[in-house]
């Protein structure tokens, strides 16, 4: 078909299209103001309270590691090469992420109130967790920055668990 074989065949087409008279318009929508965050004071807060915990790393291999701002480097070190006995372990494979985060409190109550100053939590890789990611190995990470027994964590070594588990080294009283 040709161009005017295509522009006569359009035309014959729309032969009884009449305009709509001004009643049956739709008016057109006013342009909407451009989005703005609605909670931006507690954005910058929720920021701040996180940089005041300490600083969460996590390396090329998925190991991760954090420490509070006053814990010194070379304690740091020594946890992420393995170099603390671990006295106390929580293995959090089977739980849910409401039930992990309970068993984590009364773990880390139990190992205060043990004098326990280094435990193995085990919260598994995540390989099983499907598109989402893993679960509760970011929910465990982000708990244990949020409780002051907490001096620091770190990826185990492969002897205990890898990027499967984390060493906690924990505040004695």
């Amino acid at each position: 078909m040709t161009d005017d074989e295509e522009r006569r065949a359009f035309l014959d087409a729309i032969r009884d299209v009449r305009p709509l008279k001004e009643s049956n318009r739709v008016a057109p929508k006013p342009k909407r103001p451009s989005p703005k965050a609605r909670s931006r004071r507690a954005a910058d807060a929720e920021v701040l309270v996180d940089s005041l915990r300490g600083h969460w790393l996590e390396g090329l291999q998925g190991e991760v590691w954090f420490a509070r701002p006053h814990l010194p480097d070379r304690i740091l070190r020594r946890l992420r090469s393995g170099q603390y006995s671990i006295e106390a372990e929580l293995d959090l494979h089977g739980l849910t992420r409401n039930g992990a985060r309970s068993a984590v409190r009364d773990f880390l109550r139990e190992c205060a109130n043990q004098q326990v100053g280094c435990a193995r939590i085990i919260h598994g890789k995540g390989s099983r967790s499907g598109p989402g990611g893993p679960v509760l190995k970011e929910a465990v990470q982000n708990w244990l920055t949020q409780w002051d027994e907490v001096l620091g964590y770190a990826s185990a070594g492969p002897r205990h668990g890898g990027n499967g588990a984390v060493i906690v080294l924990l505040r004695r009283r």
